[in-house]
Parts: C-alpha cells; structure tokens; sequence
C-alpha cells in the first residue's frame, strides 16, 4: 500500500478543548457555492461569531464572498430544526432519532415489497454536492435501493454539459474547465460569475481572475441578453437574443471552417468527425443566424476571427446557455470551438480536471461510451440521462394513476417545489403520496410535506471535503475541513443520518451505521487490489482496511480514496495541511482521459446529429413577446440563502426588471405590480427598469416564492417574493437532456392597476 500508515485513533469530534466562552479561531472550506474558498472563523463557546478569507489557503488566498461572510449567522440560524419531526394524526411532531428511522423502516419497506423499488422516487438537491454526507451515502442509497426514479438538481442545471461530454469524451464527468490563470482569450455565454462565483468551474475568486485577465492583456467576450457586473468588465459584451447560444456558436464554428481557421494542432490524432461536422453546420452562416440572434453577421465573424487568432484561447458556457431549447447543443458546440482552435487539453485553453479522490491514472483505451435513454420515464416516456429523469416529470409521476406510479419519496436537501416548473402541481402531488421522508434542516416549501423530517447539524459540526467541485476546479488541490464545533447533545451527524437511512430504506434497520461504511470500503478495496493499475493492485484488502485512517466512517473512506487516488496522498497529509495541499496547475490528459468506443474525440456523435435539423428550424422563428431570463445575486444560492437576514435585502429583490423602452411601451412603472403569464400560469411582481436587460428580454430571479404554509423559515417569509418556475408547466425540455427551459421562454406582462 502506497506510503502505508497504521490505523490511529483521532479525538471523536477532532474539536480542540477550550474553556467555556473563551474565543479561538478554526479553518473551514466554505461549503455555500461552487468557489469553496477557505475560511478562518471566529468562534465563542460553540458559536461562530465571525468569518474571513483565510489568507494562506491554497486556492483562495483569502478571498471571500458576502455568503461566506454570513456563515456563523446561516450556521446559527434560530429557524434550523434541531430534533427530528414525525408526522402524527396529520401533524409534524418532534420525536427522537429512534422514533424517526422506527417510522422510515416501517414504511419504506412494506411499499418496495408489494409495488417494486420504483414506488420510490429519490430526489436530490443542490446541497448535496456541498457536503460529504451528500457525496459519500446516495449512491449507496440507489445501489441497493435500485429504483430507476432518480430525480436531481442536475437536470434544472448542468445536465445539457454532462450529455454533451458523454458523447463527445464517453464520460460524462469529464467536464473542461477554462484555464482562467493562463488563457489569452476568454468566450463566456450565459454566465455571471460576478454574481455566481463560477458554476461547473470551480474557482476561488472568479471575479479576480477575469480581472487578472484583462489586465495582463487578454481579452474577454462575454455574450448575456443582460448587462451584468461580468459584462460590464468585457471588452465586448454581446446582448444576444435569449436562447439563441447555439446558433451563434454553430455560426462560429461554420466561419472557422470556410476561413479555414481551424487548426486542431496536437488534437488531430485524437478527434473524429471532424469532415462531417464541417458539412452538418454548413447552413449555420453568420448571415443565416444573425436575426434569430439579434446581432450582426459581420460581429459574429469577428468573434471566430479573434477566437482563432488568440495565442490561447477557452470557451465556456454556464447557466444562460443550458437551461434553454437547446442547451445540450450549446454545450456540445463550446467544446467543438475549443477543439477546432486547438485549445482543448491544452494549456491556456480549456483543461480537465484531476481531483485527488479521482481513480489513478491508467493507459488510454477505448471505453463503453455513453448510452442515453436506456430507460424511460412512466408517463411521458422522457429518457434517462446519466442514470435520470427530469425533475419536470416528477409531478406526472406521482398524481398519475396506474402501475409504477410513484408511492414514495426520499428527498434530500431539495426544494423543487420552487426549483422546479409548476410547483403548485408538484405541492399538491406530494400530499397525495402514501409516504415521504425529507433530510432537510429546514421545514421548507418541500420538506412540509415530508412524514418524516431528518435535520442535519450545521455546517460547523460537520467535516467537510470537496468531493465533487475538486472534479472542476481550476487548479488541482485538496483540502479537508474537520468540525470546528462538537456536536449538540441530541443531535446526529449528516454522515450518520444518511447512513442510518440507507439502513432503513435497504432492510437493515437497525444496523450499526458504521457498517455502511465498512461495506463500501470492504468492496472498493476488493475491487482495488485487482486493479492491475491501481496502486493497491495485490495487496490483502483486510490488512488494507485495518490500516485506513480517521476516527469515522467518512474519514476512512476519505483517505481509502486518497490512496487510490493520483497524487500519493493520504488523509493525515491533509490534516498536517490545514490550509490546504496545493497538487498544481491543470495539465493536459488526452488521451488518457477518454471512454468512448472508439478511444477519441467523437466530434459529431449521433445523437447530436440527430438532433441538429431542430436547431435548423429555429433559424426561422422569431419571437413575437418578450421572453423572460432568470438572474444570480451574489447573496443567493437558488432558494436555501433566503433564511439569513444579512443575505436577503438591499439589492437582492425579487424583481422583474425590464428596460425602459418595454416599459414605456406597456404602460409599466418602477415600483408597480405588474401580471406575468406564460405557458404554466402567472405571478405578480414589481416592475424595476433598467436599461441592464435588452430590449424584448425581461428578467425575474429564481428561488423565491416563499409565501406557503406550513413552512418555519421567518426571514425568508418576511419577504417571500414569487416562484418564477410557477410560469412554465414542465412542457419546455430540452429533449437530449431532459433539463427544463428555465430561461428565454415566451411571457405577457399586464400592468396591475
């Protein structure tokens, strides 16, 4: 075993002794978005009673965001729920541990039993990429649970990048980040990382980078219907109509091929497709697509030249430009501008990420692929991708009657009921199911509806390791967070709450939780030792357990992966490290990287194919109303920032801001209601003009709507706003991905009088 340590025993909580009320300081990795900046908090007693940048971190070097300034008043929030809730004679209650996973155990498993494992639908929120527990224990959850209803944030996001790099890489993981520190020329669509702090992007102080960029002499395009802080730092910002990325970059495209622009450099041994790409966009002219993108034919040409003709050049794309029609085609055409510049995999391009929990590297081969729709959903028969169906059909799949319906749902840290579209339907089809149970700190506008509610401490009095955004982060690096505040007398772990539901859900009730742990080390060291690439290949798995690190579970399985992993590391060098363990720029690893069944780059996959004459039809429409956006503030993350008083005021409003020139035209004013209606219904909100959204384009911002019954959030109650997904029925998907048409879709505005 690779740098082999003899298992030791660490305090349980891994929180240093100090007098009752005495003040000390502690490191934590900021678990609030996607940059995960490090933190130095302040803490009194078990209170966090201040955050700042923690200087020496390795990847952030001190940055911070108002969120991560907010942490001890999130962390402290009085409207957390301490106790678990069981439901009794149509009342949530407060009730003991034993009582709550008594009562999951005693439902969960009559149902699987008599209707099959797809009675239960699994729904998994944002929040969980931003823990442990969420990374380690659902997909234990679903391995023995087998149910093929999965329903995730993934798919009201980031699921059109996951299909597109499925099809082109075979792995659908292997997702190019922009090497923001060294690219010459960055195209940024549908992206405010101003605001958002990056997304599928990991970088500690975005905003800088960029910056950064623009003062060492580069150049940066920004393409957004919205003028945003981002925009307003580009040297040109592009107000394309919404929606309408993918034709531009299939424009783009088609210019670097009649320009005869292209230059695949050291890629060319590697890519495919690349003569039949070239013919499939051919219609895709500047001149073709320039009404529907509401720009100039001759600009768009400008754009593929300055592309072309940067030393190095990255291509990203975010929100804005997935969560519409055609979001997986516009996900899939980023990385073929990155490949026919020659700048993916390539320094100052566009470069996968190698995180430390990633398996060793072995030699390159040709894999499985990617395979889509290898089942379907019940009602409206939507296919699968990466093992999902879309959250707009979840409701369908609960209130529709017949064999296979949905009778059950384990929901954990998840709010669709205002994440996803038509949320009235989704609220009435959850209190018609026989059972729900919800890991949730909160009694939200979803968790309400839970029978069992399962509250996870604060994040304070968790452990905490990027599992997930280290897979996109824009240098390689590994940090690990123990608690920094013991748990409360009565409180469980995340760790053990979720392992204690995996046990109930599978038939083990009962159970010691660790033993959840030991089985999946048990058979990922099993399959580790065979692995003639791996650096535990013919080593004893039993003496290999014995030796793992870590006072818990979730540590040993931690450093198990960090001794299978790329950089011969393991858990006491993180936590030797407090700030961190700096792994080094990104690196090229093409071909290494690759799974499809040829073993290259498959530039214009089948699926894609198929799916282009959609796209060629678009380049006749024309939208006759506005169409409306959604927007990021800073302060919020989707819907669960809304509770902490610093974070909801001032600027972040639930407006719709629309430019004067619309405004003038409706007989709207700032200040005033105004009625909005779409395919899915209406809602009401004041009118903010501004000349920072285009012409044609109105814009709301989305998590809101907290104005439901039932629920315990005070702050965000106070100032509920409206739920912008209530306008769309789950109708408009973006048929490759099953992602829901969150932005550029039809509205009517109505002055209220």
């Amino acid at each position: 075993m690779s740098r082999t340590k003899a298992a030791q025993t660490a305090p349980t909580d891994g929180v240093p002794a100090v007098p009752p009320g005495a003040a000390r300081t502690a490191l934590r990795v900021c678990p609030l978005c996607e940059a995960t900046c490090g933190l130095t908090l302040t803490i009194e007693g078990t209170r966090v009673t201040g955050a700042r940048g923690d200087r020496d971190d390795v990847f952030s070097h001190g940055f911070i965001c108002p969120k991560g300034a907010s942490f001890g008043e999130l962390d402290g929030d009085p409207d957390r729920l301490r106790t678990p809730l069981v439901r009794r004679d149509g009342e949530l209650r407060e009730a003991s541990w034993e009582e709550a996973f008594d009562e999951v155990a005693a439902r969960i498993r009559p149902l699987v039993e008599e209707h099959g494992p797809n009675a239960v639908g699994v729904i998994l929120g944002n929040p969980n990429v931003h823990t442990m527990a969420g990374a380690l224990y659902p997909p234990v959850l679903l391995s023995l649970l087998r149910t093929r209803n999965l329903f995730t944030a993934s798919t009201l996001d980031q699921m059109p990048k996951h299909v597109s790099s499925g099809l082109l890489f075979g792995n659908s993981i292997a997702i190019p980040v922009p090497d923001l520190d060294r690219t010459d020329h960055l195209l940024l669509l549908g992206a405010n990382p101003f605001d958002s702090n990056g997304s599928l992007c990991t970088a500690a102080d975005f905003p800088g980078k960029l910056k950064a960029l623009r003062k060492r002499g580069g150049t940066l395009t920004v393409v957004d219907p919205r003028r945003t802080r981002t925009a307003q730092l580009a040297d040109r910002h592009v107000p394309i109509r919404p929606g309408a990325d993918a034709l531009l970059l299939a424009a783009l495209a088609q210019v670097l091929f009649e320009e005869k622009l292209t230059d695949l450099g050291t890629l060319a041994a590697q890519i495919e497709g690349v003569d039949e790409l070239r013919e499939a966009i051919g219609e895709f002219t500047p001149e073709a697509v320039a009404a529907a993108c509401d720009m100039d034919a001759e600009e768009i040409r400008t754009i593929a030249r300055e592309l072309a003709a940067a030393p190095t050049a990255a291509v990203y794309g975010r929100v804005g430009s997935s969560t519409v029609e055609f979001g997986t085609l516009a996900n899939w055409l980023v990385d073929v501008l990155n490949v026919l510049t020659g700048n993916l995999d390539r320094p100052g391009g566009a470069l996968f990420p190698l995180a430390a929990t990633d398996r060793a590297p072995r030699p390159a081969a040709p894999g499985k692929g990617f395979t889509l729709g290898r089942w379907a959903s019940r009602v409206s028969r939507h296919p699968e991708a990466k093992g999902e169906l879309p959250m707009a059909a979840l409701a369908e799949e609960i209130d529709t009657p017949g064999d296979g319906r949905i009778r059950a749902v384990i929901s954990i840290a998840a709010n669709p009921v205002l994440s996803a579209p038509d949320g009235d339907r989704l609220d009435r089809a959850l209190g018609g199911l026989d059972f729900m149970v919800s890991v949730d700190p909160y009694l939200n506008e979803t968790s309400r509806h839970a029978d069992v509610v399962l509250p996870p401490p604060p994040p304070s009095q968790s452990a905490h390791f990027d599992f997930s955004f280290n897979n996109f982060a824009v240098r390689n690096q590994a940090r690990y967070s123990p608690a920094v505040v013991p748990l409360e007398e009565g409180r469980l772990g995340e760790c053990e709450i979720q392992a204690r539901l995996v046990l109930a859900v599978a038939g083990m009730h009962g159970a010691h939780p660790s033993a959840v742990d030991d089985m999946v080390i048990e058979s990922s060291l099993t399959k580790a030792v065979a692995d003639p690439y791996s650096p535990l290949h013919g080593e004893d798995p039993g003496v290999l357990a014995r030796q793992l690190y870590g006072s818990t579970g979730p540590e040993r399985r931690l450093d198990m992966m960090l001794r299978m992993g790329p950089y011969d590391l393991v858990l006491e060098d993180l936590l030797r490290n407090p700030h961190g363990v700096d792994l080094g720029p990104l690196q090229p690893r093409l071909p290494q990287i690759l799974k499809t069944r040829s073993g290259r780059v498959e530039l214009l996959p089948e699926p894609i194919a198929a799916d282009l004459p959609r796209l060629r039809r678009a380049l006749d429409e024309r939208p006759g109303t506005l169409v409306l956006v959604g927007r990021r503030h800073l302060r919020s993350n989707n819907s669960w920032m809304h509770n902490v008083a610093t974070l909801n005021g001032g600027s972040n409003r639930c407006t719709l801001q629309i430019h004067p020139t619309d405004a003038a035209r409706l007989g709207l004013e700032s200040g005033a209601p105004v009625r909005i209606k779409a395919d899915g219904g209406e809602v009401e909100a004041p009118v903010e003009i501004t000349d920072t959204v285009r012409t044609g384009v109105v814009s709301l911002p989305h998590g809101w709507g907290h104005d439901r019954p039932g629920t315990r959030m005070s702050v965000a109650a106070s100032r509920p706003g409206v739920n912008v997904n209530q306008l769309l029925d789950g109708s408009r998907l973006d048929p490759l991905s099953g992602t829901a048409v969150l932005n550029g879709f039809p509205v009517e505005l109505s002055p209220l009088r």
